[in-house]
C-alpha cells in the first residue's frame, strides 16, 4: 500500500549516528559515560571494605559508611547518564570510539542508546535516593552488586559492536541475579534466584549466536558494518527467533515471564524498582536495536508478527495475574509483564508498517513505545518504591495484612495514588498519553493490505483493551486494599510514614509522572532521533505543548486542556460538596451489609468484614481465570449441625508453568540421570568422550571453512 503524503505537522527526523552520516564528534560525553563506568566499578570494589569501617550517624540510627557512599555515588552516575542522553537528544552526537579495555570494543552513544540512557538515569536516580534514606540496612553483598548492575546496563547502552553488547548484557544479569539472591537463607528467595539465572543463562545463549550471524556477512561485530549487510531469508528468520527468545526472555515476554513474578519480590525494593523500570528496558532496547535498525529496514511484513503475538499475549496475561496476586510486588510484576508487551506490540507494528511502506504510521508506533518504555520507567518504580515505603512502615507485603495506611502514611498514599493512576492509563497521567498514541496506531493497522494482518490487528487492538480495562482494575484493587478502608492488622494500624530521602524518592518520579504525562508532545520532539533509526525515511509526530495529532490529523489529544478541565471539574465537585454537606464531620462503623453488630473494642467495625484479596479478583478469576491461568475455586462447608465455619479455597497455575517449565524440569532431570550413568562407564569409553568430541569439532570446523 502506498504511503499516504506527509502531513503538514510531520517532518523527516534525524539521521542515524552510529553509521550514520556527518556525526558530530562530542568526546566529552562519551568520556563522562566511561569514567562514570569506572566509577561505578571503583564503587563495588571499595563497597566490602567501606561496610566494615566505622558507623556514621544518619538521624536518629547509625549507619555505614558504605550505604551513603554506595548509593550516593550512583545517584551521581545517574545524574551524568540522564545528563549525557539529553545531551546527546539535543544534537551533541557521539561517534564509535575504542573502549580503553586491551581489546578491540567500540562504544558510542546514538539517538536510541540516549533515549534510554535518559530512561535509566531517572530510574536509578529515585532508586539511590531510596537506597539512601535506607542505608543502614544494606549488605555488603548487595553494595558490591548494586553499582555493578547499574554499570552492566550503561555499557550495554553505550555499545557500538556485538561483543561489548553482550559484555554488559551479562555483566547486568549476573549481578542483578547476586542481588535477587539477596536474602539468601529464604528458600523462596534461593528458588527465586535459580530460576531468574537459568532464564538469564538463556537469554545469553540466545543472543550470542544471533549477533554472529548478523555479523556473519560483513565478517565485523560493529554496528556500523553489521548495517552494511544485514540478514536475509533463513538467516533473517534465525535471528528473529534468537533475539525474540533471548531479549523477551530478559524483558518479561509470555512464554518467558516465569522468573519476574518471583524474582522481583526476593529482590530489596529499590532493586526492583531498577529491575521493573530500567532492566527489562534495556533487553527492549537490545531487540529494538538488533531486530528494527542492524537488521535492515528492508525485512518483510512478518517481521513484526512475532512481537505482536507476544505482546498482545503479555499484555492480556499479566494483567489478568496482576488481578489475582495477593502479594503487593508480585501483583507489580505483573503489571510490568503487561507494559512489556504493550511495547513490544508497538515495536512490532513500527516494523509492520515499515515493511508496508507507512512511514508515518510506523513513526507514530515506534514513537508511542518509546514513550510508554520512559513513562513505564517511571510510575512503576514510583510504584515499588511506594509499597517497599508500605513494607517497611506496616511490616507486611501481603493485600490482606494491610488497609487504612491513607491516614498514617499520607505521602505515600498520595504518591502511590499519582503511580497507580499512570499504570491504569488515567488522564492527565504519563500511562495514558503512551498508551493512547499506541491505542491509535493499533487502529491503523487496516491500512496495511494484506487480509491476514488485518485479521491480527483486530485481535490485537481486542487484547490491548483488554488488558487497559485488566490493568485499571488491578490497580484499583492495589491502592483500595492497601491505603482504603480499615487496618486489618495491628501492625498496619501502627505504621510509620518514611521521611528525607525516602519522601524525595516518591515525589521525584510522582512529578515527573504528571509532568510526562502533560508534555508528551515535547517529549516525542525529543524521540525524533530515536524513532529515525528505528523507523528510517519514516515520519515523527511533530506534538506541540498544547495538542498531539496522529495520523492524517483525524485524532488528536490535549493533554493540558485535559487536565485543565479535570481541575475545574473536581474543584466544583469539591464545592457542590461542601456546600450541600452538614456541618463536622461524624466518624461511625461502616456498613456491613448486617453480617455483624460492631464489638465494643472496634468502634469502627471489624476489619475481618471488608473485601479480601481473593474476594475483591473473584470475579476476573471466575470470568477469565478459568481458560487462561486454570484457575480453580472450592468450598467446604461444614456438616449440618456443626457451628464451625465455611472454607473457601482458590489459586490458579500460569500456563507457562504447565507447558514450558514443568516439561523442561522433567527433561533437566532426565538429562542428569543420563549424565550420572556416565560415572559408570570403563576407562576406555571415558578416554573416547572427548576424543569423540574433537573429531566432531574438527568436521564442523572443515565443513564451515569449506562452505
Amino acid at each position: 500500500m502506498a504511503q499516504p503524503p506527509a502531513a503538514p505537522f510531520c517532518r523527516p527526523a534525524r539521521a542515524s549516528i552510529l553509521g550514520g552520516s556527518d556525526p558530530l564528534r562530542s568526546p566529552a560525553v562519551l568520556t563522562a559515560l566511561i569514567l562514570t563506568l569506572a566509577g561505578l566499578g571503583l564503587l563495588a570494589l571499595l563497597a566490602v571494605p567501606m561496610a566494615r569501617a566505622p558507623r556514621v550517624w544518619i538521624g536518629d540510627s547509625a549507619g555505614p559508611w558504605a550505604g551513603l557512599v554506595v548509593h550516593g555515588g550512583c545517584l551521581l552516575a545517574a545524574a551524568v547518564m540522564a545528563g549525557c542522553g539529553l545531551a546527546v537528544l539535543g544534537g551533541a552526537a557521539v561517534a564509535p570510539q575504542p573502549l580503553p579495555i586491551g581489546v578491540t570494543a567500540l562504544v558510542a552513544v546514538d539517538a536510541l542508546s540516549a533515549w534510554f540512557l535518559v530512561l535509566l538515569g531517572l530510574a536509578a536516580a529515585c532508586s539511590a535516593l531510596f537506597g539512601l534514606a535506607h542505608a543502614r540496612d544494606a549488605a555488603p553483598r548487595l553494595l558490591v552488586a548494586y553499582p555493578l548492575f547499574l554499570a552492566g546496563m550503561l555499557l550495554a547502552l553505550i555499545a557500538a559492536d556485538g561483543f561489548v553488547l553482550v559484555l554488559g548484557f551479562e555483566a547486568m544479569s549476573i549481578a542483578s541475579w547476586v542481588l535477587v539472591a539477596a536474602d539468601h537463607q529464604s528458600p523462596e528467595a534461593r528458588h527465586a534466584a535459580r530460576r531468574y539465572l537459568a532464564f538469564a543463562v538463556f537469554s545469553g545463549i540466545c543472543l550470542v549466536p544471533a549477533i554472529g550471524l548478523l555479523a556473519a556477512s560483513s565478517g565485523d561485530l560493529s554496528f556500523a558494518a553489521i548495517r552494511t549487510a544485514p540478514p536475509q531469508g533463513f538467516v533473517a528468520a534465525a535471528v528473529l527467533a534468537l533475539v525474540v527468545a533471548g531479549a523477551g526472555a530478559k524483558a518479561g515476554l509470555v512464554p518467558l515471564h516465569g522468573w519476574l513474578p518471583l524474582a522481583h519480590p526476593a529482590a530489596p525494593s529499590h532493586v526492583s524498582a531498577l529491575m521493573s523500570g530500567a532492566m527489562t528496558k534495556v533487553a527492549i532496547y537490545v531487540l529494538a536495536r538488533l531486530l528494527l535498525d542492524l537488521s535492515g529496514p528492508a525485512q518483510p511484513l512478518w517481521w513484526g508478527v512475532p512481537l505482536l503475538v507476544l505482546g498482545a499475549a503479555s499484555a492480556v496475561l499479566g494483567a489478568l495475574r496482576a488481578n489475582l496476586e495477593t502479594d503487593t510486588k508480585t501483583l507489580l510484576a505483573c503489571s510490568t509483564i503487561e507494559n512489556v508487551g504493550l511495547i513490544c506490540i508497538g515495536l512490532g507494528l513500527a516494523a509492520c508498517f515499515r515493511a508496508a511502506d507507512l512511514g508515518v504510521l510506523a513513526g507514530l508506533a515506534a514513537g508511542a513505545a518509546l514513550l510508554h518504555a520512559l513513562n513505564h520507567a517511571l510510575f512503576k518504580s514510583l510504584l515499588f518504591l511506594g509499597l517497599g515505603e508500605v513494607a517497611r512502615g506496616a511490616a507486611s507485603r501481603q493485600l490482606d495484612r494491610l488497609g487504612g495506611l491513607i491516614h498514617a502514611m499520607p505521602w505515600t498514599a498520595g504518591a502511590v495514588l499519582v503511580g497507580a493512576a499512570a499504570a491504569a492509563s488515567l488522564p492527565p497521567l504519563s500511562g495514558f498519553a503512551s498508551e493512547w498514541l499506541l491505542i491509535q496506531a493499533m487502529l491503523a493497522a487496516w491500512r496495511v493490505g494484506d487480509l491476514a494482518f488485518q485479521v491480527l490487528g483486530v485481535a490485537v487492538v481486542a487484547a490491548a483493551a483488554l488488558a487497559a480495562a485488566l490493568a485499571a482494575a488491578a490497580m484499583v484493587r492495589l491502592f483500595g486494599l492497601v491505603f482504603l478502608g480499615r487496618p486489618r492488622t495491628p501492625r498496619a494500624a501502627g505504621a510509620v510514614e518514611g521521611r528525607g530521602a525516602a519522601r524525595l524518592a516518591l515525589l521525584l518520579p510522582a512529578g515527573l509522572t504528571l509532568l510526562f504525562g502533560l508534555l508528551p508532545g515535547p517529549l516525542l520532539a525529543l524521540a525524533e532521533g530515536a524513532v529515525q533509526l528505528l523507523v528510517p525515511h519514516g515520519m515523527v509526530e511533530r506534538g506541540s505543548l498544547a495538542m498531539i495529532r496522529v495520523g492524517d490529523g483525524g485524532a488528536r489529544i490535549m493533554p493540558l486542556a485535559i487536565a485543565l478541565l479535570l481541575a475545574v471539574a473536581g474543584a466544583l465537585v469539591w464545592w457542590l460538596v461542601r456546600r450541600r454537606a452538614p456541618a463536622g464531620v461524624a466518624r461511625a462503623a461502616a456498613w456491613d451489609c448486617g453480617f455483624m453488630a460492631p464489638p465494643q473494642h472496634l468502634p469502627f467495625g471489624d476489619p475481618v468484614t471488608q473485601p479480601s484479596a481473593a474476594g475483591f479478583g473473584q470475579p476476573l478469576r471466575r470470568m477469565l481465570g478459568g481458560s487462561l491461568l486454570a484457575a480453580h475455586e472450592s468450598v467446604t462447608m461444614p456438616a449440618p449441625g456443626d457451628p464451625g465455619p465455611a472454607r473457601v479455597e482458590s489459586g490458579f497455575a500460569d500456563p507457562s508453568e504447565r507447558w514450558l517449565l514443568a516439561p523442561l524440569a522433567r527433561l533437566r532431570d532426565a538429562l542428569a540421570a543420563r549424565a550420572e550413568a556416565l560415572r559408570d562407564l570403563p576407562l576406555t569409553a571415558t578416554l573416547m568422550l572427548p576424543f569423540g568430541t574433537l573429531v566432531a569439532l574438527l568436521a564442523l570446523a572443515a565443513w564451515l571453512e569449506a562452505g
